[in-house]
Order: C-alpha cells, then structure tokens, then sequence
C-alpha cells in the first residue's frame, strides 16, 4: 500500500506547490526555523552548477529545480538529467525547469536506466527519505557515478529530537524515513567508497563521496 508520501508526490496539485511553497519551507524546518540547513544547501547548489562540462544525474528531481540550476551552471557539453518516478513532478519540470542543458526521465531509483560508471555528479537531494526501501538506492547511485565521480545526497538523520518515544514510527507511518546516523555513509563505504564526507546540520544530513579512480 502507498504510504502518504508516495501519494503526495504522484498529485498533481502537490507538484505545483511544490518547488517554490512546500521544499523551501521543509529545508527551513530541518534547522527548525533556523538557517543553518538553509544555508548549507545554498553553498551546495553554488558547488554542483560550478561552470564544467561534467554530466550529472539527479535523482528522485522532483519538479527539477536542482536539476535546472544545476544545468544552468554548466559549460561546454555539461547536461544534467533529472529523474523521478512521479509523471505530475515530470511534467512540472517539464513546464517550470526545462532549460537548454537540463533533461527529464522517468523511471524508477531503484534500477537506473543507465550504464555503470556513466556520470561524473550524481545526487539525490531531499528525496531518499521517501523513496521506500532506500539503501538499494544508494548503491544504484554509486553504480552509475563514473571512476572519481562525486555522489551528493541530503537526507534525514537521527538528532536528539527525532529520537523522542514515537517520532519514528510517526515519520514512518507516513513514509517519511529517519536514517541512523551511520547508515548511508555505512552503506557508501560497503560500496567501496573510501572518501566519505557527511555533515549534519538541524535535522538533515549532507553526505559528499568520490568513488576511487582517475
């Protein structure tokens, strides 16, 4: 049965609010009215839409605002290629993103369309805490991350509040997964990632990691 979550993110109402109302005010509450989460973000998305010529996937993109502001950085023959399941968040993106540089697809994060090492960035920004069973996820990013390619991902984490007695199986209830603090670095290193990068900022996590190679 779908969880509250996966509806939302299959309407096609929700997916008009979503870019400018629902994300910007989530990415605030993780640092609970605070900046600090916020602020983190913004230097991120200076970082991935750096001018280059790099290939970069995004996945769970949503209506694809990261998507295009990433495409909107690069250079030379830099794409970006925005994936989701959810057909209303595609053709938002479609309506809203769709910039010269930027692409969008359909599919499932699960099993990517892609072949092994194919990317040179691949993220998954605020998304892998909705995805059910997420860790697979995590190592079908790594797959399709080219040698010395980045992963970029930002996701849930285990604080002091979100440990309260029944915040968890609330979150979970709805579909929304609270990650351990060691899961997805845990699971990044399983995959062979030695250069594993997180922060913690609020109720969020940013986790940065090169796969080994030239």
């Amino acid at each position: 049965m779908e969880s509250i979550a996966q509806r939302l993110m299959r309407n096609e109402y929700f997916a008009e609010i979503y870019e400018h109302l629902w994300r910007p005010t989530f990415t605030r509450l993780f640092s609970l009215g605070g900046r600090s989460t916020a602020d983190f973000d913004r230097a991120l998305r200076a970082y991935l839409a750096r001018p280059g010529d790099r290939l970069v996937l995004d996945v769970a993109c949503g209506p694809g605002n990261y998507t295009r502001e990433i495409a909107d950085g690069l250079t030379g023959d830099g794409r970006c290629i925005g994936i989701d399941f959810s057909a209303p968040m595609l053709a938002r993106a479609a309506q809203t993103n769709a910039v010269g540089r930027a692409a969008f697809l359909r599919g499932d994060a699960h099993s990517l369309p892609f072949a092994d090492n194919t990317f040179d960035v691949v993220t998954c920004l605020a998304a892998l805490y909705l995805i059910p069973d997420p860790l697979p996820v995590v190592d079908e990013l790594v797959r399709v991350t080219a040698p010395g390619g980045e992963i970029v991902i930002f996701t849930s984490v285990t604080t002091p509040l979100t440990s309260f007695p029944g915040v968890r199986p609330l979150a979970g209830a709805s579909g929304y997964r609270i990650f351990d603090d060691h899961e997805i670095v845990a699971r990044l290193r399983r995959a062979g990632l030695d250069d594993v990068e997180q922060t913690i900022t609020g109720q969020g996590q940013y986790v940065l990691a090169r796969k080994p190679g030239s």
